[in-house]
């Protein structure tokens, strides 16, 4: 069973949500967000980042956690930014390359994340999860949604679709630097609501599919006040999240970066490696795609992962040994036991520093970037999970290595916040 709640957000006045709606905090970095910023100071991520107003402070300093809160106050002070007069539910609504995406963005209980009602497939990273906790606790609100799945039976997500309005304005219609749509529609009938509660009373089960961070900080928030002996009824036991059919979105693999690659020089690395996998040059690839597309004769029967180290592509194969479970037969998790923790000695991939990531929606060329340009010495680029699989290791309780998939849509921060005091 799984708990549902209207609640009463806080939205962009539909003129401003262009300037004010942003890309998640995660997909930028600092330099990047300051960036959008210096040209657009409407722009959220004055609130999601605003360690790109601070750079001079460190990492988790008060004061960037403060800035955040005083940003988003100005938002509303300015009347940039309203709250709807009654709780309701929202359609999130994207159109991007010729797909169309469909949630229902509502709150939900920290209970069922604490029961496993709403399961996870990834262990979160340590300085990630004590940021969230920070940034939401700070500022009171969670202002970016976590993306769920729900195993589509047909009926839910039908009714869902039937629920966009037709010839309706949207409240608010934000066309993304990717060129994608994003549109919002408040839902106010009780009636509708009702009915939106009750389906998802007889839904077993959600899937975090983006946002296992924020999902996990809104839970310590709420457990930070029970410690403190404080009450937690109400909005603060709850948090924001949009959900899909578990069939109606799309993975891409996600890319890992080294720092370096230890004492190794490349030729000694590369024989190293050739001990677990068959490495052969794979030439150019098509810098504009996502997902390097496999030379493997027969790549269903394979692991493949593509390395990019000292100026060269190369697809690393391995057969898939057909008694592993499905957690161990994962392509992150072969690639972490052999080549990550085996030799580089990376045993902690949620901490150690000199693994990085990069989210599959980038382009190859950006790969090729970080590496040429000496800010990484080897990337590696993943394959995309099949979601039933993700949807099954999560019903076993299994977690899969950090940062596994990339979900799309990727939805923007901004254009419905919930908060609580």
């Amino acid at each position: 069973m799984v708990r549902i709640y209207r609640f009463s957000g806080v939205r962009p006045d539909r003129e401003e949500a262009p300037a004010i709606a942003a890309v998640p905090y995660d997909v930028v970095t600092v330099d990047e967000a300051r960036s959008v910023i210096a040209k657009n100071n409407k722009s959220f991520l004055r609130v999601s980042r605003p360690d790109a107003e601070l750079g001079d402070l460190p990492a988790n300093d008060p004061k960037i956690y403060e800035r955040a809160r005083e940003n988003f106050e100005a938002l509303m002070k300015s009347g940039m930014m309203l709250r709807d007069p009654a709780p309701g539910m929202y359609l999130y609504r994207v159109e991007q390359n010729g797909e169309e995406f469909l949630g229902l963005c509502c709150c939900l209980d920290v209970e069922d994340y604490r029961n496993t009602s709403i399961r996870r497939h990834e262990l979160t990273r340590y300085d990630k999860e004590e940021d969230r906790t920070k940034h939401i606790g700070t500022t009171r609100t969670h202002n970016g949604p976590v993306v769920l799945l729900y195993r589509n039976n047909g009926e839910t997500f039908s009714f869902i679709r039937s629920l966009i309005p037709r010839d309706t304005r949207p409240d608010a219609e934000v066309k993304a630097a990717d060129g994608g749509m994003h549109r919002i529609y408040r839902l106010a009938d009780p009636a509708i609501l009702d009915r939106l509660e009750e389906a998802f009373s007889n839904i077993p089960a959600l899937y975090i599919a983006d946002g296992h961070h924020r999902a996990k900080s809104a839970v310590n928030v709420a457990d930070q006040r029970i410690l403190a002996g404080q009450p937690v009824d109400g909005e603060v036991s709850r948090f924001m999240g949009v959900m899909f059919a578990h069939d109606k979105v799309k993975i891409h693999g996600y890319s890992r970066l080294l720092a370096n690659i230890g004492t190794y020089t490349v030729t000694a690395f590369l024989d190293d490696l050739k001990k677990y996998y068959d490495v052969r040059p794979y030439g150019r690839v098509n810098g504009r795609d996502f997902n390097i597309r496999p030379r493997c004769a027969k790549p269903l029967q394979y692991h493949i992962v593509h390395m990019y180290l000292g100026g060269e592509w190369y697809e690393c194969t391995r057969p898939i040994d057909k008694k592993a479970a499905p957690l161990e037969a994962l392509d992150v998790a072969v690639l972490q036991t052999y080549v990550l923790e085996g030799l580089l000695g990376i045993a902690d991939p949620r901490g150690d520093a000199r693994l990085q990531y990069l989210g599959g929606a980038r382009p190859v060329a950006d790969l090729e970037k970080l590496v040429d340009t000496g800010r990484f010495q080897l990337a590696f680029a993943m394959q995309p999970v099949n979601v039933e699989t993700v949807l099954s290791i999560a019903d076993t309780g299994g977690v899969m290595p950090p940062k596994s998939t990339w979900f799309e849509p990727k939805l923007l921060s901004g254009l419905v916040v919930h908060t609580f005091e």
